[in-house]
Order: C-alpha cells, then sequence, then structure tokens
C-alpha cells in the first residue's frame, strides 16, 4: 500500500516510534533518510539510509516530509536539572535546527510533522479535553509549548505544520507498557495514587498510521492528539491489564503507592504518573482517521 510520498526526512529515527515508522515508511514505497549524530554506527533497514546533521540544509531541498521525533527520553532517568535542560533542548534546538535548514533550501519540505507530547494539557481533572483545550502548567505544559512554537515557525517559510501530541505509546517491545505489567505479573500490580488520573494512551502501529497520514495528507495542519478515543483512568487501565495477565490487583492505598513512587522518581513522578488528562483524538477522527486499536481491551489483546 503506497502513501503518496516520495521522498521522507526522519529526524529521531532510532527510538521506539521512529524505527517502526522507518520500517512502515520503506514499506509503504517511501524512500526515507533517517538524521542523526551518530551516522556510521547507526542501524538502519535496507532501503533507507543514515545522515548526519552536518548535511542540512541539502538534505532537506525538495522533499515531500520531514517527520521529527527528536529529543531525550522523558521518563529515562530521575530529573534533576541538567536532566530537565536537555530535555527541553534537545526538543526545542533540535526543532529550531531543522527549521533554520529549511530556510536555506531552494524548494523547502512540503510538510514537517512534529512530535508533541500531551504533556501539554497536564494537570487536568477528569473532564476529557481535545485539541480546542488550552495548555495546562508545569514543566511537561512549559516544554511542549516552546517545542510546538519552534516548529510553528516552518509555516512562514510555506511548509505544512502538523504537530502530533503523542500519548501513551503502547508496544511489546518497549516504552511504558512492558513495565506497567511486570507488576502485575508478579501479582504486585496496583493502580498509582488516588487511580483516577488520565492515562492516554496509543497502540504503536496507530501513532505510525496517524505520523504517516499527518506527512501525506494536505489537510492536517496545525495541533492533533496522537491518543486512541477511549481514554481511561490509570485504576481502569491497570484493571485491564491484570484481566488480561489473569492476575489480581493489590487493594494498596492510593497515598502509599503516591509516597513511595514520588520518593522514587521525585518531580518526574508527579508529573508523568499522579497526574493525567483524558485526552480525545477529534481533529483526526474529524478528518476520517481509523483507528486499528481504537479500545485499550483490544490494544491489551494484541500486545500481551
Amino acid at each position: 500500500m503506497g502513501t503518496g510520498l516520495g521522498r521522507v526526512v526522519v529526524a529521531g529515527g532510532s527510538g521506539l516510534v521512529g524505527r517502526k515508522l522507518v520500517r512502515a515508511l520503506l514499506d509503504r514505497g517511501a524512500q526515507v533518510q533517517v538524521l542523526t549524530r551518530n551516522p556510521a554506527t547507526l542501524h538502519v533497514p535496507a532501503g533507507a539510509s543514515a545522515h548526519g546533521w552536518e548535511g542540512l540544509p541539502g538534505l532537506l531541498e525538495g522533499v515531500d516530509a520531514v517527520i521529527n521525533l527528536a529529543g531525550e527520553g522523558i521518563a529515562d532517568r530521575r530529573w534533576s536539572s541538567a536532566r530537565k535542560t536537555a530535555i527541553r533542548d534537545s526538543r526545542t534546538r533540535t526543532t529550531a535546527r531543522l527549521v533554520e535548514a529549511m530556510r536555506g533550501c531552494g524548494q523547502p519540505p512540503k510538510a514537517l510533522v512534529s512530535a508533541s507530547a500531551i504533556g501539554y494539557y497536564i494537570p487536568r481533572d477528569t473532564r476529557p479535553v481535545d485539541e480546542g483545550t488550552g495548555p495546562g502548567s508545569g514543566f511537561l505544559a512549559e516544554v511542549c509549548r516552546a517545542w510546538e512554537g519552534e516548529a510553528e515557525a516552518a509555516s512562514a517559510l510555506g511548509v505544512r505544520v502538523a504537530l502530533v501530541r503523542i500519548g501513551v505509546v503502547l508496544d511489546r517491545e518497549g516504552g511504558a507498557l512492558p513495565k506497567m505489567a511486570l507488576p502485575v505479573r508478579w501479582c504486585a500490580g496496583s493502580k498509582l495514587g488516588a487511580g483516577t488520573q488520565g492515562l492516554s494512551w496509543i497502540h504503536i502501529d496507530d501513532l505510525v498510521a496517524m505520523l504517516i497520514e499527518a506527512a501525506r495528507n494536505p489537510a492536517w495542519s496545525g495541533a492533533f492528539n496522537g491518543t486512541a478515543p477511549q481514554p481511561l483512568s490509570n485504576e481502569a487501565f491497570m484493571q485491564l491489564i491484570a484481566q488480561r495477565l489473569r492476575r489480581p490487583l493489590l487493594p494498596v492505598p492510593g497515598f502509599l503507592t503516591a509516597l513511595a513512587t514520588r520518593l522514587l522518581l521525585g518531580e518526574m513522578a508527579e508529573a508523568l504518573l499522579l497526574q493525567g488528562a483524558f485526552v480525545l483524538p477529534a481533529r483526526s477522527q474529524a478528518l476520517g482517521f481509523q483507528f486499528r486499536f481504537p479500545t485499550a481491551k483490544a490494544a491489551l489483546e494484541d500486545l500481551l
């Protein structure tokens, strides 16, 4: 199945999502070039090629789309001041560098699909939010606003910009799901904190399809939520994992799990685990995007 895309540049193609995206683009007949700091050591699938950032702006000349997934892992380690700076700069500076390179193109890319995150909305109560909802507060919301602002600057160059605010990506090979399922497998799983906080997720195959659609479809402009249409509370999601694995959830009081999580992870625990939002993909659905895994039950049956 084709995409209508010819040449695509992927920044951040070595991560969990990036690797699957590159393979999916190749399977659909696109010519894929991966931007990386270490092109000599990055293994890319047959048919793709790895390139250093020093190849800009020439690498971007006349491409159909740039898909920007670059950025340090948010949950890789406890947040320190230095870590927070690295998280912010790896997103804003990389995006700014891409846009600056586009200014040097005689024929800029047709589209820039730039990742953002649902941290844009957090914290929230239990009322659902969509792309028309304003930003939250705190570190993640500030990073997302700055990140998106750098990407939006490309629109002044005639580049169509689509911002995909990605939720919790579910995949069997990595990311959040194996970490969430492990204590459940050992009969030690429980909700985190109150358990009422939103957990807005997306199956990795649907996210990859959404990124490709955003790259190829001229109607995709502005912000889109990279989440499935059925966000759940943390407690409801953990219950589904337990049902799938045929394990019980421990009835641990929420204040104990919240305390333990804060002691272990510090500020990151509050921002990523103990707060959340119920995020709906209103704009992609309005444009007819079809999810293969619209419910958490279907996603977990595929992945666990």
